[in-house]
C-alpha cells in the first residue's frame, strides 16, 4: 500500500515538474529598449509575433528615448534588463563606446543589409533608415517662381531672409546635421567646427526666422507662410504631405547626412543566443517588410519590399538617396558634443 502511494507522490510530482518546466518554457522572456509610439506598435503589432511564437518567447517593450533606453542600460550594465536595445546612431556609438554592446554575430541576414548600415566591427547595425536634406514650403515655392533647393548652401541665399527654419544644433539631430555639412562644405571636419562656428551667424544664421527645439512647429510655420525652407527627413516630410501640408524633400548635392535607427545586443545580458537570434530576425527582409508596412519604417535591408507601387516607389527614391548619403564621425561628435552644445547656445541662439 505504502509502495502504491510512494509510486503515486513520485507519479504526480514528475508530472508536477513537467508542468512547470513547460511553464518555465513558455515564459521566457526578452527586453526590449526602443522609442514608444509607431515603433512600439508596429513592432508588437507586426513584427515581433512570428519570432514570439516560433521561439516560445514572449518580447516586452521598454519603451522611452534614446536617451533615457541609454540611461537604463548604463545603470545596470553589471546586471542588464534588457537583452536587445534600439537607439538613434549618435546615441549608438556612445553605448558602444561605454561597453553596453556585444557583437552581432555572423549571419546572413547581416550580410544583406546595407553597408552603411552596419557599424564598426558590427558592434550595432541599422534596422531603420533615414537622412536628414533638405525640405521646402512648395506653395511659397511655386509662387515666387523659385527653382527647388539642390545644395545646403541654399539656406544662406539672401532670398529667404527671414525665412529659414533651422532646428537647434544643440537639440536636434536634423539641426547638428545641417550645421555639420555646412561646417564641411566651408572646409570643416567633425574634428573641427571652426569654420563652422565662425561663418554661420553671416550667412544661414541671417536667414533664420527662428530657431526650434525640435519639428513640431514646422508643420504651422508652412501654414502660416512663415517657413520656406528647412532641414527635414523624407519621411518627415511624408508625415507632412499626408496632413496635407505643401511640402516636398529636396536632396542636396552634397548628399544628405544618415540619421538611423540601430539595434545592439546588450552585453552580458541574461540571454545571449536567444538575442542574436532577434537581432538577426530583426534585419531580415521579412520582419523589415513588416516594419515598413506597419509603421512606415524604412528598411535596412534592400530585399524588403513594398506593399503597393506607390510605396515601391517611395522606397526606391529613398534607396537612390542612399547612395550620396553622408555618415558623421560620432565618436569624434561624442567627444565634443558638449562643449559645441554650450558655443552654440552662446554665440548662435544667443
Amino acid at each position: 500500500m505504502m509502495t502504491h502511494r510512494i509510486i503515486l507522490l513520485a507519479g504526480a510530482a514528475a508530472l508536477a515538474l513537467g508542468h512547470a518546466t513547460a511553464a518555465s518554457a513558455q515564459t521566457k522572456t526578452l527586453y526590449v529598449g526602443m522609442n514608444g509610439g509607431n515603433f512600439e506598435r508596429a513592432y508588437t503589432q507586426a513584427v515581433f509575433p512570428p519570432f514570439e511564437k516560433e521561439h516560445n518567447v514572449k518580447i516586452v517593450v521598454v519603451p522611452g528615448t534614446s536617451s533615457d533606453i541609454l540611461a537604463k542600460a548604463t545603470a545596470a550594465k553589471d546586471n542588464p534588463q534588457m537583452h536587445v536595445m534600439f537607439l538613434d546612431d549618435g546615441v549608438m556609438a556612445r553605448a558602444i563606446s561605454a561597453g553596453l554592446c556585444e557583437k552581432l554575430q555572423p549571419s546572413p541576414e547581416l550580410d544583406e543589409i546595407l553597408p552603411a548600415a552596419r557599424f564598426k566591427d558590427d558592434m550595432a547595425a541599422g534596422v531603420d533608415l533615414g537622412m536628414t536634406g533638405l525640405a521646402y514650403n512648395k506653395k511659397m515655392f511655386d509662387e515666387n517662381g523659385w527653382a527647388p533647393p539642390t545644395s545646403w548652401m541654399d539656406l544662406a541665399d539672401p532670398k529667404f531672409k527671414g525665412k529659414v527654419v533651422f532646428q537647434s544644433a544643440s537639440a536636434s539631430s536634423f539641426g547638428l546635421h545641417a550645421f555639420l555639412m555646412f561646417n564641411r562644405i566651408q572646409g570643416g571636419s567633425e574634428d573641427n567646427v571652426e569654420p563652422g562656428f565662425e561663418k554661420f551667424r553671416d550667412t544661414i544664421g541671417k536667414n533664420v526666422i527662428e530657431f526650434i527645439p525640435n519639428s513640431s512647429k514646422i508643420s504651422e510655420m508652412v501654414q502660416t507662410g512663415e517657413a520656406a525652407i528647412f532641414p527635414l527627413t523624407p519621411t518627415g516630410v511624408a508625415g507632412l504631405q499626408d496632413k496635407g501640408i505643401p511640402v516636398e524633400y529636396a536632396q542636396p548635392k552634397e548628399g544628405s547626412v544618415l540619421l538611423m535607427v540601430a539595434e545592439c545586443v546588450i552585453a552580458n545580458n541574461s540571454e545571449p543566443e536567444l538575442a542574436q537570434k532577434l537581432a538577426a530576425y530583426l534585419l531580415s527582409a521579412d520582419a523589415q517588410t513588416k516594419a515598413l508596412e506597419a509603421g512606415n519604417i524604412i528598411p535596412s535591408n534592400p530585399k524588403a519590399t513594398a506593399s503597393t507601387p506607390k510605396a515601391e516607389e517611395k522606397l526606391k527614391k529613398f534607396h537612390e538617396y542612399m547612395k550620396t548619403v553622408v555618415t558623421l564621425d560620432w565618436d569624434a561628435i561624442n567627444a565634443k558634443r558638449p562643449e559645441w552644445n554650450s558655443r552654440w547656445n552662446k554665440t548662435i541662439e544667443q
